[in-house]
């Protein structure tokens, strides 16, 4: 995709739902933008320790559908990027988890200082680098495409988010001819107000060079953001760009979920009363001398009509088995053998059939004298 974005401002502030969607956007689509930063004045010069934890972070942090950017700055962007050239969906190195895209990227990282660099503009790399990533977001809500959650890993020994308006005492290396240094120059208000508009979070580590000076290394996380803009609209109401931007990116994985959950709860429903057994209550109503008997009858069993000895069975006269009483998944048949006659509803049965009632008859004739059972499940 063609990096056509609109250029950008901070909008007004998300409410939490806005993130809340956004955040689940950011996890059912995947990816991260990762912008690796490295201040190439002397004063960092990566030694064996910076080099090994630059690599940790590529080979043990970074995963697949990953987006990496390589900003290297002094007294401002320099080499492979540049202000005419900002951060774009289509210049970053796409990181697909093979071995040698790990390389790939170590390959392009400038783990040499440029010792001809001197007096780095830090608050100009964070305007470029807040700026470029906020653009890289609003971009695909332009595109209809999910946002991304964003880390900068700074390497510098000058302060981060610091207030606008960087002076000597903060920081004396800021160009003297740098607009940053002014706290209501356009530049240096932009960026704090890209710093105010991004939800940011900053963890640092420190890092003691070969010739005992020290650097940070500092991961800058943001949470996947876009900007808002509404905008009056004929009728007394106005138009957004969140709420409609998330409807479509969230009503396809919602509404799967929603049957997904469904064909699970109504799976685990049918497993558990497959599992679960039935009692099956049979009572002589023709012989008070039998005692009401109870059996039990899971999925895929049955209970034997005619068999006097087997806990398995219903007795009835006579030493032939009549047929079966059989459960298949929640429903019950009755199949007769034919070697002896057996009645339901007053017919006797030639082939399997289903029983539609949990109360039912049936009736194992001798001669002309019926023996009735009568058969309740409790399912």
């Amino acid at each position: 995709m063609t990096n056509n974005c609109k250029a950008i401002a901070p909008g007004k502030s998300l409410n939490s739902w806005q993130q809340f969607g956004l955040n689940l956007a950011a996890r059912i689509y995947g990816g991260r933008d990762v912008v690796i930063a490295i201040d190439l004045t002397e004063s960092v010069g990566l030694n064996s320790e910076g080099r090994r934890r630059l690599r940790q972070i590529v080979e043990d942090t970074l995963q697949s559908g990953d987006t990496v950017y390589i900003v290297p700055f002094a007294t401002k962007i320099n080499r492979l990027q540049s202000e005419t050239t900002p951060l774009a969906l289509e210049s970053g190195i796409r990181f697909k988890g093979k071995p040698e895209d790990i390389e790939g990227i170590l390959n392009v990282l400038p783990f040499e200082s440029d010792l001809t660099l001197r007096n780095t503009d830090i608050q100009h790399a964070e305007w470029f680098t807040y700026k470029g990533l906020a653009r890289l977001n609003q971009c695909r809500l332009d595109n209809g495409i999910a946002p991304q959650p964003q880390s900068i890993v700074w390497l510098t020994d000058a302060p981060l988010l610091t207030e606008p308006g960087i002076d000597s005492n903060t920081w004396k290396e800021t160009p003297r001819e740098s607009p940053f240094r002014q706290a209501d120059s356009k530049l240096s208000k932009e960026r704090q107000s890209w710093i105010n508009a991004l939800p940011i979070n900053r963890r640092s580590q420190i890092i003691t060079t070969d010739n005992n000076r020290t650097y940070d290394l500092t991961v800058v996380d943001i949470k996947p953001t876009v900007q808002e803009f509404c905008t009056p609209a004929p009728g007394g109401k106005e138009t957004c760009l969140v709420n409609g931007y998330l409807l479509k990116l969230l009503l396809f994985p919602t509404l799967t979920t929603i049957i997904i959950l469904l064909i699970s709860a109504w799976g685990l429903r049918r497993y558990i009363s497959l599992n679960k057994s039935w009692k099956i209550r049979i009572r002589f109503p023709d012989d008070d001398r039998i005692e009401t008997k109870y059996r039990k009858l899971k999925h895929q069993e049955k209970i034997i009509i005619g068999d006097n000895e087997s806990s398995r069975a219903i007795a009835c006269p006579g030493e032939d088995i009549r047929g079966h009483l059989i459960r298949k998944g929640n429903k019950i048949y009755l199949k007769p053998t034919q070697y002896a006659p057996l009645e339901y509803r007053g017919q006797e049965l030639k082939q399997e059939i289903e029983i539609s009632h949990d109360s039912f008859s049936i009736n194992c004739p001798v001669g002309k004298k019926d023996f009735e059972i009568n058969i309740r499940v409790y399912r």
